[in-house]
């Protein structure tokens, strides 16, 4: 199921690049110094959080499935979940987990296309969801920070294109490929059944809500822990920050969205008036405390695949 794009090692080489190319502009040792203001029960609670972040979106999935007439038992889909987290985190592009997971469902379920197009469903209401979080946000951040107007403005744009692009490729698949009609049609069906129907859109949007609200509560813990979080405008333009760095961080360009995500925060910070070495330590931190939650998926990995009936 896996296409070929750029190459695994270019991705790794990127990533390093990224990295490499935001620490020459950074002072290294004060986001060194940012990174140990991070206390461990701060850290540990991160983790929880992130634990909450994988049972909310393996029953939004096992929700998107049933919708779609497919089996999926809870248990089943917090493994793996767990296991398709921890491979995107370790995989580049950041999606490999999720075809990993979409594939090892089609086999236990029987239904192939129907698996593909639950976690196709169950990630877009996410990143719905996600979008419309940091371009209000960011919005509202652009209006209280003149100069972060054009930042705003460049990743809603992008967001905007890539979500027309989609939408016309599947326009122009649908009406000149004639082998192409029916799966449109079929996607089209499904996302109608799991997605905007009622009452599926507000299921799947609300749960999606609190799957981003634990992603920016890891940042919130964090930043807690270091005391960036002074009063209530300091936690807006925070939050404001962090859901620009998940926007950023869906460019599937790295290996887990890092160097973007660390390229994106010593642009942004400084942009809010903020040293851009804080914004760094949160990401690294951020990062860091997804991957170290992530890694019960391992298991899942050493033990192999077991069938979800």
């Amino acid at each position: 199921m896996l296409r070929r794009g750029v190459p695994t090692w270019l991705r790794w080489a990127l990533t390093l690049l990224l990295l490499l190319t935001t620490a020459m502009f950074l002072d290294v040792s004060e986001v060194w110094q940012e990174l140990a203001r991070f206390s461990l029960p701060m850290l540990l609670a991160a983790m929880v959080i992130s634990v909450l972040q994988v049972l909310v979106s393996a029953w939004r999935w096992r929700y998107t499935a049933a919708r779609l007439a497919i089996l999926l038992p809870f248990v089943v889909a917090v493994r793996e979940y767990y296991l398709a987290t921890f491979l995107n985190q370790v995989l580049p592009g950041g999606v490999l987990g999720d075809v990993n997971r979409a594939w090892r469902h089609s086999l236990d379920s029987g239904a192939r296309l129907g698996a593909v197009h639950a976690v196709m469903i169950e990630r877009l209401s996410g990143q719905v969801v996600m979008i419309s979080v940091a371009l209000g946000l960011g919005t509202w951040l652009a209006m209280h920070q003149g100069q972060a107007a054009g930042v705003v403005a460049d990743l809603g744009g992008v967001a905007v294109a890539v979500v027309a692009v989609v939408m016309i490729a599947l326009g122009v698949v649908g009406r000149f490929w004639a082998p192409g009609r029916g799966y449109v049609h079929a996607l089209r069906r499904d996302i109608r059944l799991a997605l905007l129907s009622w009452p599926a859109i507000v299921v799947q949007l609300s749960s999606s809500a609190l799957v981003v609200a634990t992603y920016l509560g890891v940042f919130a813990l964090l930043a807690l822990a270091a005391g960036y979080l002074n009063g209530p405008l300091e936690v807006l333009v925070l939050m404001a920050l962090c859901s620009l760095l998940l926007l950023a961080m869906a460019v599937p360009v790295s290996v887990a969205g890092w160097g973007v995500r660390e390229g994106a925060a010593a642009l942004l910070w400084p942009l809010a008036g903020l040293p851009p070495e804080q914004g760094v330590a949160l990401s690294v931190g951020y990062g860091l405390a997804v991957l170290v939650s992530s890694l019960p998926g391992v298991l899942f990995i050493v033990r192999g695949r077991r069938p979800a009936g």
